[in-house]
């Protein structure tokens, strides 16, 4: 989403950029995911969900998604809805394939594939989406403990970390988180990502595999926070028990009988590995899927490197916006991703 925003903006503002893209397709990790770009409806809010975040680049994803949105659409991205089914967020789906199309299509199309970024020539934006795909990074900074299943695609292995950092970049805060989602302790392929995830933790009783329910208090809305707590037991597992009133509430306009339903690790009460607690009817077994990591190299407003003359971030390469809690990732790209563009042209 970053690297593509960004190759379109630098276009339409006359310059002539090339994508350098790792693997061997156009798209990244937007292409894989539901395709809802969102923001808070009051930045208080925003603030309020990520208090660890920059607050000044909180202020650009809020106060410019709007804009960007807009600009999607200008481009031909085709809305499949104007809104994300939440009263907290405002924000466009899209169609994934359709909005990866037309960000290609106002690129240019200069894509190049299967490479990573060589020599120090600026200017450069680093659009590499974070360093999920590494998991040595992800033991290091994230998950000593086991490691995760990836919910993204292989290529945000951390490149554009390293290069930043060997350039005389630093690191954001959130260093220690990521967005993902609880998934079926069970092999899944790229087209489970959204169908198997597992978006009911506040409607059941969690336990870790010694029977303990792990998380203090109540689960947010997003249930990200359950997905990193769940990483920080042992093995990174966890269990969703859930009872009848449960399966009849409803997540994103489906049951959430559909959810346990399209989990390969459901079981029965009986089967737990202790003793099930009055009223439960079914069980799933869980571990987290990163999506993207939160944590990345420290840019300012203008989306530079800080420390680093003609070097760019966007994406989850610039870290920090939602640490301490969730946002919008999508929405950070697009953001940022014109914004460094629009910096990359006038500096240089």
């Amino acid at each position: 989403m970053a690297g593509l925003c960004a190759a379109a903006r630098a276009r339409e503002l006359g310059a002539a950029p090339f994508v350098l893209e790792k693997g061997g397709r156009a798209g990244g990790s937007m292409l894989l995911s539901s395709c809802v770009v969102w923001r808070h409806r009051a930045f208080d809010d925003f603030r309020a969900e990520c208090p660890g975040g920059d607050p000044v680049l909180q202020r650009l994803v809020f106060e410019q998604l709007d804009e960007g949105l807009a600009w999607l659409e200008q481009l031909g991205a085709p809305v499949v809805e104007r809104e994300t089914g939440n009263p907290r967020t405002t924000g466009f789906r899209f169609d994934p394939a359709g909005l990866t199309a037309a960000l290609v299509d106002a690129s240019g199309g200069d894509i190049r594939f299967g490479g990573v970024p060589e020599g120090d020539d600026p200017p450069l934006i680093l659009a590499t989406g974070g360093f999920q795909g590494d998991p040595e990074l992800v033991a290091r900074h994230i998950a000593p403990a086991a490691p995760l299943r990836l919910r993204a695609n292989p290529w945000s292995a951390g490149d554009g970390l390293r290069l930043g950092l060997g350039r005389g970049g630093s690191v954001s805060a959130g260093m220690d988180e990521f967005y993902g989602r609880n998934m079926p302790d069970a092999d899944f392929v790229e087209e489970d990502f959204v169908r198997q995830a597992q978006l009911y933790g506040r409607y059941a009783r969690v336990f870790n595999e010694q029977g303990e329910e792990f998380f203090p208090g109540e689960v947010s809305w997003s249930e990200n926070d359950l997905v990193q707590a769940t990483a920080r037991q042992a093995g990174a597992r966890a269990w969703y028990v859930v009872d009848e009133a449960a399966l009849e509430e409803r997540v994103r306009g489906r049951p959430v009988s559909d959810f346990v339903a399209a989990a390969p690790t459901r079981t029965a009460p009986g089967d737990l590995p202790f003793a099930a607690p009055a009223g439960a009817v079914a069980a799933v077994r869980v571990k987290p899927g990163i999506t993207h990591t939160i944590g990345g190299l420290r840019v300012d407003e203008r989306a530079r490197v800080v420390g680093v003359e003609g070097l760019y971030a966007a994406g989850a390469d610039a870290g920090g916006i939602a640490a301490g809690g969730y946002a919008s990732g999508l929405a950070a790209a697009l953001v940022l991703g014109r914004i460094a563009a629009e910096t990359a042209v006038s500096e240089n």
